[in-house]
């Protein structure tokens, strides 16, 4: 990922359920590495990077043999056995490899420890959501539960009335029906 692909404004407020995967990158779009962004840094890393690749070592197998081959074959002369300046030009490549490798290596050091902040900031902000949720999750189970010792005093309260309405139902048709000598 490079520093291009990041949010340019940090400051920038994004839209609730927005896709944006590196929102918690762009704090540390400001950063720059100690060697720069300029052309010459990016160029080494780049050249730093081709340096492991089976492109470049099978490529430099070929010359190498080939090298040798046109040398020990006598079609020319101008690196003879000890092959001198083909360990000139190794050490001249290892000088050069070397500095450019370590550069490589201290840019993406810098970016990786800009986004494993980034993505402790990321886990944090989820702890604290989940956090919130749980809470969010408490309250709601003791205001059901409230709810529902409410709602079962309010069902013993019915019952309690409904059996007294009944009670004083069956006492008023007692009273009321004729022969039982409760007329007055």
């Amino acid at each position: 990922m490079n520093d291009k692909d990041l949010d340019p404004d940090p400051n920038r407020e994004l839209k609730p359920g927005a896709e944006h995967h590196y929102r918690f990158h762009a704090p540390h779009v400001h950063l720059h590495s100690v060697f720069g962004d300029d052309w010459f840094a990016l160029k080494a890393e780049t050249f730093a990077r081709f340096f492991g690749t089976p492109t470049f070592l099978i490529a430099q197998t070929v010359i190498v043999v080939v090298w040798m081959v046109i040398n020990m074959l006598g079609w020319t002369k101008f690196d003879v056995y000890p092959f001198i300046l083909l360990n000139l030009a190794f050490s001249l490549q290892a000088a050069y490899a070397a500095p450019l490798i370590l550069l490589a290596q201290t840019r993406q050091a810098d970016r990786d420890k800009a986004h494993s902040e980034a993505d402790a900031r990321h886990r944090e902000d989820l702890a604290a959501a989940s956090e919130q949720r749980q809470q969010f999750a408490a309250k709601q189970t003791e205001l059901l539960l409230g709810l529902l010792q409410q709602n079962t005093q309010l069902t013993e309260t019915t019952k309690q009335m409904s059996e007294r309405i009944e009670a004083l139902t069956l006492e008023l048709h007692r009273r009321l029906k004729p022969g039982n000598g409760a007329q007055a």
